[in-house]
């Protein structure tokens, strides 16, 4: 982030919001100061992209997404600061847009405690398809992790990282049923999970993770095995056969009423 005379005189981006206010009262990340620049422990390397400054809490607002396409980028990881400003707000964007997102726990920093465990532990698991730590996401990012399959005793983790249970079986896709895996009954869960395999996004060593919180899973449909009927309904129909797909209607379709810019239409 760097801010010049600009953004406040001719930008006004002081009044904007409420964090704006707080960096231009405390003169934060003024352009050309400390403030503005690298910690000397982190300075990039010669080979490395430097986005251009952001001025805001959504780093898509840079040139990111060039050097993500020119990348062929499709899944993003996420760490820094502040986890309920710039990681949640570039994190949603990155979700919006179509990229997988993963956030590293334990290498986000917020100004609070409270800041940082909702973010964390309530807003990340349902925007991104995982929140890891960072040893984790090593071991999972390996190439050889990454060819690896789920398997019985694997350690199962929803989205938020929370401890689901141990995969019992691993049954593999029939004619009629889809593939699944699943978790037996024990304290957490009153009944045997059947998750649908593709609810896995990353394996990590002996853990998977499913991209559904763990305070979720026991809302899920998942009692029975998922059978290839189940899915077709969740798919929900064709977009061609469905009258007034969403309800919506353009403003330039409407009657404007006479003696209202000319005769109405």
């Amino acid at each position: 982030m760097a801010y010049t005379d600009e953004d406040y005189r001719e930008h006004q981006l002081h009044r904007r919001s409420g964090i704006n206010r707080i960096m231009f009262e405390n003169k934060m990340f003024l352009a050309g100061s400390w403030g503005a620049d690298f910690h000397p422990d982190l300075r990039p390397r010669a080979d490395e992209a430097v986005l251009l400054p952001h001025k805001g809490i959504d780093v898509f607002e840079t040139d990111l997404p060039d050097h993500l396409r020119r990348l062929e980028t499709t899944h993003l990881v996420i760490a820094g600061m502040t986890a309920n400003l710039c990681c949640e707000s570039t994190g949603r964007r990155a979700m919006e847009t179509g990229y997988d997102v993963t956030f590293l726990a334990n290498a986000i920093g917020a100004e609070s405690v409270p800041a940082y465990e909702v973010a964390v532990h309530v807003d990340y698991p349902l925007i991104a398809n995982a929140v890891m730590e960072v040893d984790e996401f090593l071991v999972a990012a390996d190439a050889a992790a990454a060819r690896g399959s789920v398997q019985p005793g694997d350690a199962v983790r929803g989205s938020d990282h929370g401890e689901i249970g141990t995969v019992e079986r691993v049954v593999e896709a029939t004619g009629d049923a889809e593939a699944y895996l699943v978790v037996p009954r024990g304290l957490l869960f009153h009944r045997d999970t059947f998750i649908p395999l593709d609810a896995v996004v990353k394996r990590a060593g002996t853990t998977v993770f499913v991209n559904v919180p763990k305070l979720v899973v026991g809302n899920m449909p998942w009692a029975e095995p998922p059978s290839r009927a189940d899915r077709q309904a969740k798919l929900g129909p064709r977009a061609a056969t469905v009258d007034q797909l969403y309800g919506s209607r353009s403003p330039s379709s409407w009657e404007q009423p006479a003696g209202i810019g000319g005769e109405s239409s």
